[in-house]
């Protein structure tokens, strides 16, 4: 059994929810703060996130972040787009597969929409969290390429916080190490190889929905 709890063999939460949990171990130091602010990353992220805002007595809201995906294979992220107009590319891999401006304009477009409608969604007439000074934890449910939390991470910073610590459940260990000198504190629970893809390490990987993540932050606003 490692420092995780999962066995080396199996190495898969159960859930978001236990891989919340598992994070708030590794992050206790936070606990009881009053400079900590969570933000999960919708719409996965938000119940891991939820369950670490809990065990540490912190606020939770969302950050809202957009894959790029390449137009035909939308699975693999080209970039991402997060709230602030922070554009994120991976010019290697546009470069490499010869993407047009104008799909990319189109993939763009389509994405800037999409992070409209789920800020409404999720915020309401709310406006972002005061970031300024804090110490703020972005959570997702792994990172894969990183390139979603690293615009998160990039758009999180023109708010001055203190500090930016990127926490996650699993991911692939080269990506864990990108972030060690992108952000403050980087936590990356498990880092299994082969890696492959974030789902794999969860027996229950249900696409958690907007009504999801609109219950959990009002649960959380009304814990604390």
């Amino acid at each position: 059994m490692d420092r995780s709890g999962l066995t080396a063999e199996a190495r898969r939460f159960r859930d978001r929810a236990e891989a919340g949990q598992v994070l708030a171990e590794r992050l206790r130091d936070y606990a009881g703060r009053d400079d900590v602010v969570v933000l999960g990353l919708p719409r996965g992220g938000v119940p891991v996130a939820y369950e670490l805002a809990k065990a540490l007595g912190a606020p939770l809201d969302v950050f809202v972040v957009r894959k790029l995906g390449l137009p035909g294979h939308e699975e693999l992220a080209m970039g991402a787009i997060a709230t602030g107009g922070v554009l994120v590319l991976d010019e290697s891999l546009l470069r490499r597969l010869g993407v047009q401006e104008e799909q990319l304009a189109r993939t763009v477009a389509a994405e800037v929409e999409e992070l409209r409608r789920r800020e409404a969604a999720y915020r309401g007439d709310r406006g972002p969290p005061d970031l300024t000074g804090k110490t703020v934890i972005l959570v997702d449910d792994g990172l894969a390429t990183g390139s979603t939390m690293r615009a998160a991470a990039e758009a999180v910073r023109r708010y001055d916080p203190a500090r930016i610590v990127v926490a996650v459940p699993v991911a692939a260990a080269e990506t864990c190490d990108q972030f060690r000198d992108l952000v403050d504190e980087i936590e990356c629970a498990v880092t299994p190889h082969p890696f492959h893809a974030v789902g794999l390490w969860y027996q229950d990987f249900a696409p958690t929905t907007d009504e999801e993540v609109r219950e959990l932050l009002a649960r959380r606003a009304r814990e604390e």
